[in-house]
């Protein structure tokens, strides 16, 4: 796996109508279509979660091979995900490896967790690669302002954790040079034991750390030179605002969700 493979914290620059959503109903829109990937309880179901997911990724012109590449991190995961589903699943029995058993009813359960794992990991990536990370702020900020009333900073976490999000694909690009350089002087990574890969990392993590807080150094700087000072009093320069397109996808999202939940309880998929 390559460093650029990880798209988490990205943002694709294009000119879609998802692109031009108010962060809100983004943030929201991907909170609802997480939620429904759990109340989803059959393959039958799981095709209507695909297929809006579908249609907000051809809307968005961001390219399919492009978000797939957010699986190569996580694909030991999902394959982990499956083999204990597979073997751990009680259920008619088609096969016996020794003591491992693999039944009717656990390649069911191996094949829906991972499809929900992936549309799980497609459905979170939408929202970074088409929101820029000063909208996902004001989004996220705007969403948690009615909690600054129970005394939760609302615009103090909501810079946190763009930042965190921002600064994910700065310091993979950061560990890929630092990779590269130390490759160049005769590190290896890739061979050896699982100790003596351990031990090879320490010459890589060393300046990644270094980089980190110099990096964070600099961004606090920058921010002190512009005279930042907290959430109280700020303006914008592009105020948010609902319009039309965000009407339609919120009512699409509404009977999207209604119908995952009705199929749920009345068992009609």
């Amino acid at each position: 796996m390559a460093i650029k493979d990880i798209t988490l914290g990205q943002y694709y620059p294009a000119e879609s109508p998802v692109h031009r959503l108010d962060p809100r109903t983004k943030i929201v829109g991907t909170v609802v279509y997480m939620v429904s990937l759990f109340c989803v309880n059959s393959f039958s179901a799981f095709a209507l979660s695909i297929l809006l997911l579908g249609t907000v990724i051809a809307v968005s012109k961001v390219p399919l091979r492009f978000i797939a590449k957010g699986l190569k991190p996580v694909l030991i995961l999902i394959i982990l995900t499956m083999l204990i589903n597979l073997f751990l699943t009680p259920g008619e029995l088609l096969l016996s490896l020794g003591p491992l058993k693999v039944t009717e009813e656990g390649i069911y359960r191996a094949a829906f967790m991972a499809l929900r794992l992936v549309l799980l990991i497609f459905g979170s990536s939408m929202l970074t690669l088409t929101t820029k990370p000063i909208q996902l702020t004001d989004g996220m900020e705007a969403l948690m302002k009615p909690f600054e009333k129970i005394g939760l900073p609302a615009h103090e976490l909501a810079m946190m954790m763009t930042i965190a999000l921002r600064f994910i694909p700065t310091l993979m690009d950061e560990t890929d040079k630092i990779m590269k350089a130390q490759t160049a002087r005769g590190a290896d990574f890739e061979s050896g034991n699982f100790k003596e890969k351990a031990k090879a990392l320490v010459p890589l993590l060393v300046p990644l750390f270094v980089s980190a807080f110099r990096i964070a150094g600099d961004l606090a700087m920058a921010m002190e030179a512009r005279c930042y000072r907290g959430g109280e009093g700020r303006t914008r320069m592009n105020p948010m605002r609902y319009s039309g397109r965000d009407g339609a996808a919120a009512l699409i999202l509404a009977l999207y969700l209604a119908v995952i939940i009705f199929s749920r309880t009345l068992g009609l998929f």
